[in-house]
């Protein structure tokens, strides 16, 4: 937090700041790296850090100013969840292309197991293009109104492409059968990851209610409470 006696008089989202640590730094032990759904995601994944009486000089090290952390997290929020998005709608898309290649060449009961799956097919198709028209509505949003006024519009995309990937890459593990969950398959790294991400930046239910807020505030009923 934001110290000094004034932080007490600021805003709640004025009182916390962002500091840089270099290492080797006493007093911060990285202790274990993370895995996400027993895979490794190093380097680019997360460790288990201890601070215990760790300090910094406190010139050059707060980031931006004392007391502006959340002003950071909420500048690369937006953006970076839709990032997010289209990275993860790509993934479906993929999953999607490798269920189509494997129903192709493979057939039970005298038909290919595409023809048997067709409906799933469909479905997952009607979903990433609602999941890619949601995430481009967004950011044509964010471009024209900043972060703040396109939150909804961020929040509905963040929801929805993630779902879309997950039900296009568990048609896909289907269609593969037991090779679908196996390491011979991409799609079993692809499920860890779009199931991740309704939890990354953010999970399913607060994005939901910021959602719920804003259209119950466009009615009149913003006195609603959630």
């Amino acid at each position: 937090r934001a110290g000094g006696a004034a932080a007490g008089k600021r805003p709640p989202h004025r009182r916390h700041s962002m500091v840089l640590v270099p290492l080797p730094c006493e007093g911060v032990r990285v202790l274990r790296p993370m895995t996400v759904f027993g895979y490794d995601d190093a380097p680019h994944g997360h460790a288990e850090v201890e601070f215990d009486g760790a300090r910094v000089p406190a010139g050059g090290s707060v980031l931006l100013g004392a007391g502006r952390g959340f002003e950071i997290a909420q500048g690369r929020l937006g953006p970076g969840r839709l990032h997010h998005c289209m990275r993860v709608v790509g993934l479906g898309e993929r999953a999607l292309e490798l269920a189509i290649a494997r129903g192709a060449g493979r057939r039970a009961f005298g038909r290919s197991l595409a023809a048997l799956s067709a409906d799933k097919i469909a479905e997952a198709r009607v979903q990433l293009d609602a999941a890619r028209l949601t995430v481009l509505s967004a950011a044509a949003e964010l471009d024209a109104a900043g972060n703040k006024r396109a939150r909804g519009a961020l929040a509905a995309a963040k929801v929805i492409a993630p779902r879309a990937a997950l039900l296009a890459i568990d048609h896909a593990i289907q269609m593969h059968g037991g090779a679908g969950v196996s390491q011979d398959a991409l799609l079993a790294g692809f499920y860890a990851g779009a199931r991740t991400l309704r939890l990354a930046d953010g999970p399913d239910e607060v994005h939901l209610a910021t959602i719920a807020k804003l259209e119950l505030r466009k009615w009149g009923a913003g006195g609603a409470k959630l």
